[in-house]
């Protein structure tokens, strides 16, 4: 490839920036937060500081940034919505804007970076009615930065807002939360990291299966970030048509199947098998602690089951969960009760085990070895099944 074709190369984005909301009402998953401040905005009743608190991934900053394209935006739709296309937005859009200005916070900790702030904040925006200040990561801020703060926020000049973004609110202080109107944005619901990767595929003409969708917004622990960061992965491994298998060799997951063998292995008390398990984990590179935490999870779906009789609390892909129903019925509460609890024991000990294999593989023998117990309404049919027997059978039923 000669320079030229390198230079007309259209420049890769990636997908958390490419498909970055613009409007509040792309905002997946926030609709309290996002039609609260579209109305603040349609009433003219905006506050002057901002405390957007919540974990990572889930569209604090994103959703500071529309509202500060919002509060300056020279032709707003009547639902509060910024147009995205006048002067003052694409200045945002393009990160060119003088008026609204993005801090982070883990850069800016000192109190003299706080202080030039302050000093700045006095002039009035340059073409925007206001000037907004995003910091983010706010809680890395040093005590004495937070308290160069305060008077400018308890007294702020009428053309100045304030956005502070955080994944840790408790290291706020209290007297920078009163302050504040606080929103607590939550992590994104699983179903709806599913759905906008489903329809990401759709538009960049990729091919991808449900059960690889589940995988990647499971693996991405409420976060959309993550889930598109982990989806560009695995782009990058299978190409324009993901299947569950790839998407396992490029994450390298422990397949589910995989627990249903140790379970599988459990009910039939299978000890020789418990340690050919043990040696497949070993083999294939799998982290122990992670294989426990995952045998977890299986147990605790396989206890959902018993205690409820449904499958809607489990999360996993409807191919599986006629599954889940028929393994959960070779095991009793009480089982699955202590199976759980060596598990725990086990993965909280194997962080200071200097054998950690000999471990892991003890764990899965002693699953293996234990007597079923039944559970009160089957030992108590068992007792009454040995009161109406003959005296000779049921002295020997005793025995």
């Amino acid at each position: 490839m000669n320079m030229i074709e390198q230079i007309e190369q259209p420049e890769f984005i990636v997908t958390a920036r490419k498909w970055r909301p613009l409007l509040f009402s792309d905002v997946i998953g926030q609709e309290h937060i996002t039609n609260t401040l579209r109305n603040a905005l349609k009433s003219n009743r905006l506050h002057h500081a901002f405390l957007f608190c919540g974990p990572r991934g889930v569209g604090k900053t994103t959703t500071a940034r529309i509202l500060g394209r919002a509060v300056n935006c020279l032709n707003p739709s009547a639902d509060g919505e910024p147009c995205n296309e006048c002067d003052n937005c694409t200045g945002v859009i393009q990160g060119r804007s003088l008026d609204i200005i993005e801090i982070d916070g883990a850069s800016n900790t000192g109190v003299d970076d706080i202080r030039q702030l302050r000093e700045n904040a006095k002039y009035p925006p340059s073409t925007g009615k206001y000037k907004m200040y995003i910091i983010d990561e706010v809680h890395m801020l040093s005590n004495n930065a937070f308290n160069a703060l305060l008077k400018i926020l308890e007294e702020p000049p009428p053309h100045l807002m304030f956005v502070f973004a955080t994944t840790e609110s408790h290291k706020v202080p209290a007297t920078i939360v009163s302050r504040c109107q606080r929103y607590d944005f939550r992590r994104m619901e699983l179903n709806s990291i599913i759905n906008q990767l489903r329809t990401i595929s759709a538009k960049e003409g990729i091919t991808i299966d449900d059960k690889s969708l589940m995988q990647i917004a499971k693996k991405a622990d409420g976060s959309m970030r993550d889930s598109q960061s982990i989806f560009d992965q695995v782009v990058s491994f299978c190409g324009n048509t993901i299947e569950y298998k790839s998407l396992t060799d490029a994450l390298h997951l422990i397949d589910e199947e995989f627990y249903f063998r140790i379970t599988d292995c459990i009910s039939a008390r299978d000890l020789n098998e418990a340690f050919v398990i043990s040696q497949d984990v070993i083999n294939k590179g799998y982290e122990m602690t992670e294989t426990l935490s995952g045998l977890l999870e299986h147990l605790r779906n396989l206890l959902t089951i018993k205690a409820t009789g449904d499958t809607k609390l489990i999360e996993t892909s409807d191919a599986y969960r006629e599954r889940y129903q028929q393994t959960a019925d070779q095991f009793t509460k009480p089982d699955l009760l202590r199976y759980i609890q060596v598990i725990n024991q086990t993965e909280t000990s194997l962080r200071f085990a200097s054998q950690p294999r000999i471990k892991f593989e003890l764990a899965l023998a002693q699953l293996a070895s234990m007597d079923k117990m039944l559970e009160v309404k089957d030992l108590i049919e068992e007792i009454r099944k040995m009161d109406t027997l003959p005296a000779e059978q049921s002295e020997v039923k005793k025995k």
